[in-house]
Protein backbone atom coordinates (compact mmCIF):
# COMPACT_ATOMS: atom_id res chain seq x y z
CA UNK A 1 0.00 0.00 0.00
CA UNK A 2 2.92 2.24 0.48
CA UNK A 3 1.82 3.38 3.66
CA UNK A 4 5.53 4.52 4.37
CA UNK A 5 6.44 5.72 0.87
CA UNK A 6 9.95 7.96 1.41
CA UNK A 7 9.95 7.88 4.80
CA UNK A 8 13.42 6.71 7.18
CA UNK A 9 12.31 4.74 10.01
CA UNK A 10 14.67 3.87 12.82
CA UNK A 11 14.22 0.27 14.51
CA UNK A 12 15.67 0.47 17.82
CA UNK A 13 16.26 -3.48 18.63
CA UNK A 14 15.46 -4.42 15.35
CA UNK A 15 18.33 -7.05 14.25
CA UNK A 16 15.64 -9.96 15.28
CA UNK A 17 12.01 -11.04 16.55
CA UNK A 18 9.46 -8.23 16.24
CA UNK A 19 12.09 -5.36 15.34
CA UNK A 20 13.18 -7.63 12.39
CA UNK A 21 9.51 -8.28 11.43
CA UNK A 22 8.82 -4.33 12.10
CA UNK A 23 11.75 -3.14 9.60
CA UNK A 24 10.45 -5.68 7.18
CA UNK A 25 6.79 -4.35 7.11
CA UNK A 26 8.00 -0.75 6.72
CA UNK A 27 10.49 -1.64 3.91
CA UNK A 28 7.76 -3.44 1.71
CA UNK A 29 5.56 -0.01 2.84
CA UNK A 30 8.21 1.86 0.83
CA UNK A 31 10.56 3.12 3.91
CA UNK A 32 14.33 3.34 4.19
CA UNK A 33 14.62 1.34 7.06
CA UNK A 34 18.09 1.78 9.47
CA UNK A 35 18.07 -1.28 12.55
CA UNK A 36 20.45 -1.30 15.17
CA UNK A 37 21.21 -3.71 18.17
CA UNK A 38 24.54 -5.22 19.55
CA UNK A 39 25.09 -7.96 17.79
CA UNK A 40 26.38 -7.25 14.06
CA UNK A 41 25.94 -11.32 12.32
CA UNK A 42 21.69 -10.78 12.56
CA UNK A 43 21.71 -7.07 11.41
CA UNK A 44 23.85 -7.62 9.24
CA UNK A 45 21.71 -10.93 7.66
CA UNK A 46 18.73 -8.69 7.99
CA UNK A 47 20.20 -5.54 5.47
CA UNK A 48 21.36 -8.17 3.30
CA UNK A 49 17.59 -9.86 3.04
CA UNK A 50 16.12 -6.28 3.03
CA UNK A 51 18.36 -5.41 0.24
CA UNK A 52 17.94 -8.45 -1.92
CA UNK A 53 14.30 -7.75 -1.74
CA UNK A 54 14.69 -3.76 -3.33
CA UNK A 55 14.43 -2.48 0.07
CA UNK A 56 16.94 0.25 0.96
CA UNK A 57 18.59 -0.91 4.33
CA UNK A 58 21.12 0.22 7.35
CA UNK A 59 22.68 -1.68 9.74
CA UNK A 60 23.94 0.49 13.14
CA UNK A 61 25.71 -1.18 15.81
CA UNK A 62 24.53 -0.14 19.08
CA UNK A 63 23.91 -0.93 23.03
CA UNK A 64 20.21 0.60 23.56
CA UNK A 65 20.91 0.67 27.40
CA UNK A 66 24.10 3.05 26.16
CA UNK A 67 22.62 6.67 26.06
CA UNK A 68 25.00 8.21 24.07
CA UNK A 69 24.99 5.07 21.92
CA UNK A 70 20.94 5.67 21.64
CA UNK A 71 21.59 9.29 20.30
CA UNK A 72 24.69 8.70 18.18
CA UNK A 73 22.46 5.84 15.96
CA UNK A 74 19.80 8.54 15.67
CA UNK A 75 22.98 10.91 14.85
CA UNK A 76 24.16 8.64 12.28
CA UNK A 77 20.81 8.16 10.40
CA UNK A 78 20.69 11.71 10.00
CA UNK A 79 24.10 12.07 8.71
CA UNK A 80 23.34 9.27 6.51
CA UNK A 81 19.72 9.97 5.28
CA UNK A 82 19.45 13.63 5.84
CA UNK A 83 16.57 12.78 8.68
CA UNK A 84 14.57 10.75 10.69
CA UNK A 85 10.93 10.65 10.11
CA UNK A 86 9.92 7.80 12.35
CA UNK A 87 11.49 6.08 15.20
CA UNK A 88 10.01 2.53 16.89
CA UNK A 89 11.96 1.37 20.28
CA UNK A 90 11.52 -2.39 19.65
CA UNK A 91 14.48 -3.43 22.33
CA UNK A 92 13.76 -5.18 25.49
CA UNK A 93 15.39 -7.08 28.24
CA UNK A 94 12.91 -9.56 29.93
CA UNK A 95 15.32 -11.25 32.40
CA UNK A 96 13.50 -12.22 35.27
CA UNK A 97 13.66 -10.56 39.18
CA UNK A 98 11.49 -10.44 42.05
CA UNK A 99 11.08 -7.14 44.12
CA UNK A 100 12.87 -9.63 47.09
CA UNK A 101 15.52 -11.01 44.59
CA UNK A 102 16.12 -8.34 42.35
CA UNK A 103 19.57 -6.34 42.57
CA UNK A 104 20.51 -3.62 41.99
CA UNK A 105 22.63 -3.98 39.05
CA UNK A 106 19.37 -5.90 37.67
CA UNK A 107 17.49 -3.29 37.89
CA UNK A 108 19.72 -0.90 36.74
CA UNK A 109 19.92 -2.81 33.14
CA UNK A 110 16.32 -2.97 33.24
CA UNK A 111 15.84 0.84 33.43
CA UNK A 112 19.22 1.33 30.84
CA UNK A 113 17.71 -0.94 28.16
CA UNK A 114 13.26 -0.54 28.74
CA UNK A 115 12.89 3.09 29.56
CA UNK A 116 16.48 4.88 29.68
CA UNK A 117 17.68 4.20 25.73
CA UNK A 118 14.09 5.08 24.54
CA UNK A 119 14.28 8.54 26.31
CA UNK A 120 17.21 9.55 24.97
CA UNK A 121 16.45 8.10 21.73
CA UNK A 122 13.14 10.14 20.95
CA UNK A 123 15.19 12.95 22.39
CA UNK A 124 17.70 12.90 19.72
CA UNK A 125 14.88 12.13 16.81
CA UNK A 126 12.20 14.74 18.65
CA UNK A 127 15.11 17.17 17.96
CA UNK A 128 15.89 16.45 14.51
CA UNK A 129 12.43 16.82 13.94
CA UNK A 130 12.37 20.29 15.50
CA UNK A 131 15.41 21.70 13.67
CA UNK A 132 13.49 20.80 9.84
CA UNK A 133 10.06 21.86 11.68
CA UNK A 134 8.94 18.36 10.36
CA UNK A 135 6.10 16.45 12.08
CA UNK A 136 7.26 12.81 12.67
CA UNK A 137 5.88 9.52 14.58
CA UNK A 138 7.04 7.16 17.56
CA UNK A 139 5.38 4.29 18.44
CA UNK A 140 7.31 2.45 21.96
CA UNK A 141 6.76 -1.17 21.78
CA UNK A 142 5.70 -1.71 25.72
CA UNK A 143 4.00 -4.59 27.56
CA UNK A 144 0.86 -5.74 29.04
CA UNK A 145 2.82 -6.45 32.33
CA UNK A 146 2.38 -2.63 32.33
CA UNK A 147 -0.17 -3.15 33.80
CA UNK A 148 1.02 -5.13 36.48
CA UNK A 149 2.76 -8.35 35.91
CA UNK A 150 3.85 -10.97 37.17
CA UNK A 151 5.43 -11.13 40.59
CA UNK A 152 8.66 -12.25 38.32
CA UNK A 153 8.80 -9.37 36.34
CA UNK A 154 9.27 -6.70 38.98
CA UNK A 155 12.18 -4.73 37.32
CA UNK A 156 10.82 -5.05 33.75
CA UNK A 157 7.37 -3.99 35.00
CA UNK A 158 8.78 -0.60 36.47
CA UNK A 159 10.77 0.33 33.53
CA UNK A 160 7.92 -0.69 30.90
CA UNK A 161 5.36 1.47 33.60
CA UNK A 162 7.99 4.01 33.14
CA UNK A 163 7.74 3.98 29.14
CA UNK A 164 4.23 4.26 29.16
CA UNK A 165 4.03 7.01 31.37
CA UNK A 166 6.91 8.82 28.88
CA UNK A 167 4.57 7.80 25.51
CA UNK A 168 1.84 10.05 27.21
CA UNK A 169 3.88 12.90 28.52
CA UNK A 170 6.23 13.31 25.02
CA UNK A 171 2.94 13.18 22.97
CA UNK A 172 1.28 15.76 24.93
CA UNK A 173 4.24 18.01 24.86
CA UNK A 174 5.04 17.89 21.02
CA UNK A 175 1.51 17.52 19.86
CA UNK A 176 1.65 21.26 18.32
CA UNK A 177 4.53 20.48 16.63
CA UNK A 178 2.66 17.37 14.89
CA UNK A 179 4.90 14.34 15.93
CA UNK A 180 2.47 11.69 17.20
CA UNK A 181 3.54 9.70 20.13
CA UNK A 182 2.02 5.89 20.40
CA UNK A 183 2.65 3.07 22.68
CA UNK A 184 1.69 -0.70 22.16
CA UNK A 185 1.27 -3.01 25.06
CA UNK A 186 1.77 -6.25 23.42
CA UNK A 187 0.99 -9.58 24.97
CA UNK A 188 2.36 -13.39 24.97
CA UNK A 189 4.58 -13.52 21.58
CA UNK A 190 6.32 -15.61 19.80
CA UNK A 191 9.55 -14.78 19.05
CA UNK A 192 13.16 -15.78 18.91
CA UNK A 193 13.76 -14.38 22.68
CA UNK A 194 10.78 -15.03 24.33
CA UNK A 195 11.90 -18.58 23.32
CA UNK A 196 15.41 -18.26 25.07
CA UNK A 197 13.54 -16.83 28.24
CA UNK A 198 11.17 -19.44 28.33
CA UNK A 199 13.89 -22.24 27.99
CA UNK A 200 16.50 -20.13 30.15
CA UNK A 201 13.89 -19.03 33.07
CA UNK A 202 11.09 -21.58 32.79
CA UNK A 203 12.64 -24.62 31.73
CA UNK A 204 10.27 -24.96 28.63
CA UNK A 205 10.82 -27.63 26.30
CA UNK A 206 10.41 -28.01 22.32
CA UNK A 207 6.59 -27.65 22.64
CA UNK A 208 5.83 -24.99 24.71
CA UNK A 209 4.54 -22.71 21.76
CA UNK A 210 1.77 -25.63 21.56
CA UNK A 211 1.27 -25.73 25.25
CA UNK A 212 0.83 -21.81 25.81
CA UNK A 213 -1.67 -21.10 22.39
CA UNK A 214 -3.84 -24.28 24.20
CA UNK A 215 -4.35 -21.83 27.21
CA UNK A 216 -4.95 -18.62 25.18
CA UNK A 217 -8.55 -17.25 24.12
CA UNK A 218 -7.86 -17.27 20.36
CA UNK A 219 -5.41 -20.63 20.48
CA UNK A 220 -2.46 -18.80 19.41
CA UNK A 221 0.59 -16.59 20.50
CA UNK A 222 0.64 -13.32 19.06
CA UNK A 223 2.97 -13.60 15.43
CA UNK A 224 5.42 -10.79 14.86
CA UNK A 225 4.31 -10.01 11.73
CA UNK A 226 0.86 -8.90 12.62
CA UNK A 227 2.49 -6.74 15.64
CA UNK A 228 4.57 -5.24 12.82
CA UNK A 229 1.73 -4.68 10.50
CA UNK A 230 0.46 -2.82 13.01
CA UNK A 231 3.17 -0.54 13.73
CA UNK A 232 3.38 0.53 10.29
CA UNK A 233 -0.43 1.73 10.77
CA UNK A 234 1.19 3.79 14.07
CA UNK A 235 3.67 5.41 12.04
CA UNK A 236 2.05 5.84 9.04
CA UNK A 237 -0.71 9.07 8.35
CA UNK A 238 -3.30 6.67 7.76
CA UNK A 239 -3.67 6.38 11.57
CA UNK A 240 -4.53 10.03 11.84
CA UNK A 241 -4.47 12.30 14.58
CA UNK A 242 -3.64 9.67 17.01
CA UNK A 243 -1.31 10.74 19.72
CA UNK A 244 -0.33 9.60 23.14
CA UNK A 245 -1.80 6.52 22.84
CA UNK A 246 -1.02 2.91 24.72
CA UNK A 247 -3.01 0.45 22.86
CA UNK A 248 -3.42 -3.00 24.38
CA UNK A 249 -2.44 -5.61 21.76
CA UNK A 250 -3.51 -8.59 22.92
CA UNK A 251 -6.14 -11.38 23.59
CA UNK A 252 -6.85 -10.48 26.92
CA UNK A 253 -9.12 -8.23 28.24
CA UNK A 254 -7.73 -5.80 31.24
CA UNK A 255 -10.19 -5.88 33.66
CA UNK A 256 -12.30 -8.69 32.59
CA UNK A 257 -13.22 -11.36 35.12
CA UNK A 258 -14.43 -14.96 34.37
Amino acid sequence: MGLLDDKVVLVNGGTQGLGAAIARAAVREGAAVVVTGRRTEPGEALVTELSARGGRAMLVRADLGDADQARAAVAEVVDEYGRVDCLVNSAGLTSRGTLLDTTPELFDAHIAVNLKGPFFAMQAAVADMLARKAPGTIVNVITMSAHGGQPFLAPYVAAKSGLVGLTRNAAHAHRWDRIRINGLNIGWTATEGEDAVQRAFHGAGDDWREQAAARLPMGRLGQPDEIADFVVLLLSDRSGVVTGSVIDWDQNVLGGLD
